[in-house]
């Protein structure tokens, strides 16, 4: 099955997360989930706050949280510009669950001086990655 496989790297602005050959990737696109798979038409796309999975060539899935960026597709190479991405053994579960306190608190205040989108998409991110560092 080898032949069915193609090249993906993962690349934040701090570190290559992820470099090597897979036979599935799905995304989080901005409007909805998308699955890579071997000879995938060419694609560029905005990713959102949500889970990357990757299904390495011998059949382990990893799960990665990220909080953004762009994919592009393209002859059998996969490049995901990430603004963060985090396996599950990377997230800090103590400091995720803080962040969601702090969020949730920001928004129930509904104090004139809170920048709710900031806090709404704090939120957000947090859940996410405690719900990536949950996964099995």
């Amino acid at each position: 099955m080898a032949d069915k496989n193609f090249q993906l790297d993962i690349v934040t602005p701090a570190k290559t997360v992820y470099s090597g050959d897979v036979s599935s990737f799905t995304a989080p696109g901005v409007v909805g989930n998308f699955q890579v798979l071997f000879s995938h038409a060419p694609l560029l796309s905005a990713i959102g706050i949500g889970e990357i999975k990757v299904v390495e060539s011998g059949g382990t899935q990893l799960h990665f949280a990220t909080s953004g960026g762009f994919v592009e597709v393209k002859s059998n190479k996969v490049i995901l510009l990430a603004e963060s991405a985090e396996s599950k053994e990377e997230i800090n579960v103590d400091r995720a669950e803080k962040s969601k306190q702090r969020a949730a608190e920001r928004l129930a205040a509904k104090k004139s001086d809170v920048d709710v989108e900031r806090a709404r998409v704090a939120l957000v991110r947090s859940l996410n990655r405690l719900k990536i560092a949950s996964k099995k």
